[in-house]
């Protein structure tokens, strides 16, 4: 029989809080959508508002929320640089305090809950591919700490809940993830790109282009988070979810080029701070315990993200028409 739960999902209209409301919500799942709306939108959650299973609350995490659940998402916290480094102050608040008022909750409620970390906690590696195991290497008073270290306190605050109160935690290291509903002025490389080669613009590289990511598609990471939260109780983590294919910026730069059929040039600007050189995950602990990884190749992704921002472009013509 299948066991409906009720899931609060923090974070949950913003890109990748939106898709895991979603899917949830298609398991056969009552959400709790919370979400101040500082980098989420409602057009990311509007159709699932009608649904009777879908409840949506405009709530800041770093205040406490009293509600009654069964599992938790901690999703909340703006995640692209442009976004977390326009309050750093706010962005710190809101990885710690809000650790700390889901992890209360979840003390209380006797709930599960899982971390939406980070591959920034590594900082700029000096170990390639990054294992769980490496500890990072992080500037604790960077332009970019912020959020590396806001969310590397979230952990220990996770660990420390664990092993006082025996606290259900899961902790999830997400790579970075791409897809529809990405926030079109996130300054991320993937939604930069598409926007400024779908408007013929020149697209922008930082450095000399030669710094690589490794992209995994918003559904592939979705899946991933799901299989993690749904594993024993003795499976913790940290566990890196994300795409080990490792890809150079301008390699993606020319791949978004192509699939657009833009004839947009590159130009290269100066690399910001603390900007990671090298990005991959080792991902071997994903495969061996969830059974997990990417299946999603990057042309489809790219191809089904650049639809989307065709049509998000598209609404915003016919508004400022219309304006």
């Amino acid at each position: 029989m299948h066991l409906r739960k009720r899931i609060l999902v923090t974070g949950g209209a913003g890109f990748l809080g939106s898709t895991l409301c979603e899917q949830l919500l298609a398991a056969g799942h009552d959400i709790l959508c919370v979400d101040n709306f500082f980098t989420g939108t409602k057009d990311n959650i509007a159709h699932l508002l009608d649904s009777p299973h879908f409840e949506l609350l405009r709530h800041d995490v770093t205040f406490p929320l009293y509600v009654e659940v069964d599992e938790i998402y901690n999703f909340a916290c703006p995640a692209s640089p442009i976004h977390y480094q326009f309050d750093p102050v706010q962005t710190t608040k809101t990885s710690v305090h809000g650790a700390i008022n889901m992890l209360g909750l979840c003390k209380r409620l006797k709930a599960k809950i899982l971390q939406a970390s980070t591959s920034e906690i590594y900082g700029d590696p000096t170990v390639h591919p990054q294992p769980e195991g490496y500890w990072g290497n992080v500037n604790p008073i960077g332009l970019r700490s912020c959020y590396d270290e806001g969310k590397r306190c979230a952990e220990t605050l996770f660990f420390g809940y664990h092993q006082q109160h025996r606290l259900r935690i899961k902790v999830a290291r997400i790579f970075n993830t791409y897809g529809p509903r990405m926030h079109v002025n996130d300054g991320r490389a993937v939604s930069n790109f598409i926007v400024q080669a779908l408007k013929g613009e020149p697209i922008t590289l930082y450095g000399d282009g030669g710094q690589t990511r490794s992209f995994c598609y918003v559904d592939d990471m979705v899946q991933g988070l799901v299989s993690l939260m749904n594993t024993a109780d003795e499976l913790t983590g940290p566990v890196n979810l994300g795409s080990p294919s490792e890809l150079k910026i301008s390699e993606l730069a020319e791949k978004v080029i192509s699939l657009t059929g833009s004839k947009s040039k590159t130009v290269y600007k100066p690399l910001p701070s603390d900007d990671p050189r090298q990005r991959q995950p080792d991902i071997a602990l994903a495969r061996e315990l969830l059974g997990w990884e990417p299946a999603t190749p990057l042309a489809q992704g790219l191809s089904n993200t650049i639809a989307y921002f065709e049509e998000v472009l598209r609404r915003q013509s016919r508004h400022d028409a219309g304006a």
